[in-house]
Formats: C-alpha cells, structure tokens, sequence
C-alpha cells in the first residue's frame, strides 16, 4: 500500500537535508534584500546573493564594469554588513555571470489593440461561420469597440 502524499510544511520541520536547504535559501533572500538596500541604484538590480559558506558572501552580477563597481563598494558593504546583521563574514566574493541577466529579464507584456478594420473582418467572418466558433468571433470583434 502506498503512503499518503505529506504536507510539504511537514517535510520543512523534520530533520534531514530538507530544512537545512530551506532555512539557506531564506538566509539567501534575506541576505539579497539586505544588500540591495546597502548598495541603492543600477548596481542594485545588477547583483544578486548567490551564496554564503565559511564566512564568505558571493555576490553574483552580469558583467565585469558591474563588478567592478561593487568591487568598490565592497569595504563599505563588509563593514556594514558585520554590524547590522553578519558578524561572522569575512570576505566578499564578487562572480561575474552573464546568465543572471537572462533571468531577471521579464517580459513585458502590453495589451494589444484590435483595429477597427480588423474587427469588421473578423465581425463579417463571424456572420458567415456560425456556431460556436462565430459566437467567439463576434466576441472578439466587439472587444475592438470596448477598448475606445
């Protein structure tokens, strides 16, 4: 007989491999939100927490004039963040990684516009198909006045 599926708030609070990687991944989140706030601008949106073992933070970002200008900022994000939250860190490390950009590029998606002549196309269509399908092209049709 098989098992029932657990609740996965469950398998978070046993003891295992499981909690030990969702408690790094919110330290992780929370360690990139903290650093964001330290370094404001375009850096910001161009780094990202990537990691935090034996002391040292790596900080991700998309190319090396990026890094460099953390590079910069790095004694003053070290000094910061050993006072407010990471007294243990000892070292940043700054990785360039051109596939960052990739995923935080989010599409943007616009509404797009029914033309008038494409709406009495598609409305002319409609009167000759009938059925379902002419009911649905009628709609699409009439988004076209909807939209003025």
């Amino acid at each position: 007989m098989k098992k029932p599926p657990q609740d996965l708030s469950q398998l978070l609070h046993q003891s295992g491999k499981l909690p030990d990687l969702a408690e790094k991944a919110e330290l992780l989140m929370y360690l990139n939100h903290h650093v964001k706030q330290i370094i404001a601008g375009p850096v910001a949106e161009q780094l990202k927490v990537a990691n935090f073992r034996q002391g040292v933070l790596v900080v991700e970002t998309t190319s090396a004039a990026w890094a460099a200008r953390i590079n910069f900022q790095k004694p003053k994000l070290l000094a910061q963040l050993q006072a407010e939250t990471l007294p243990i860190l000892t070292a940043i490390e700054v990785k360039v990684n051109p596939r960052l950009a990739m995923y935080d590029a989010k599409p943007k998606q616009g509404h797009k516009e029914l033309s008038p002549a494409a709406a009495e196309h598609i409305a002319a269509l409609a009167e000759n198909i009938g059925g379902s399908l002419g009911e649905k092209l009628k709609r699409l049709a009439s988004l076209a006045s909807r939209s003025k």
